[in-house]
């Protein structure tokens, strides 16, 4: 009697393997993973900076751009908006947290993160509206699939 071959799992049965469907689609970070995405990375990012260079330059600028496009691409269709947001909100909670300060207290803080994100400026732009294209190209082409539905 010759061996057969083993059953096919049926179509409708999806195993999760390393956080991915069977059918190849990444999962999608939800609003709230977006946010703490868009933290931890960039504070990853910034933290690094502060390492190497001992002060946040070209490397943070880099990294925020890569986690804005990352979290645009990433993001569920239902929760779209998240992805521009949740990006400069992490850019100047970076600012806040790891740029240096010359002197102490509340006043020298606002002053250092104002001038920080004066300085930064051009990054910030750049990866909120990288995020703010991406984003609307999904949404132009989820409404195109739907409407030929």
């Amino acid at each position: 009697m010759a061996d057969r071959p083993a059953p096919r799992p049926s179509p409708k049965r999806r195993l999760r393997v390393y956080g991915r469907r069977r059918t190849g689609r990444p999962t999608r970070l939800t609003a709230i993973g977006t946010g703490v995405v868009a933290v931890l990375a960039t504070l990853a990012v910034a933290g690094l900076d502060r390492l190497l260079f001992d002060d946040l330059g070209w490397l943070f600028g880099l990294g925020y751009l890569m986690v804005c496009f990352q979290l645009a691409v990433r993001v569920r269709y239902a929760d779209l908006l998240a992805a521009p947001i949740s990006g400069p909100i992490a850019f100047a909670l970076g600012l806040l947290l790891l740029a240096p300060v010359t002197s102490s207290g509340v006043t020298a803080q606002v002053v250092a993160l104002a001038t920080g994100l004066a300085l930064r400026a051009g990054w910030l732009f750049s990866g909120t509206g990288l995020a703010a294209l991406i984003v609307l190209a999904r949404f132009v082409a989820q409404r195109r699939i739907r409407r030929s539905r």
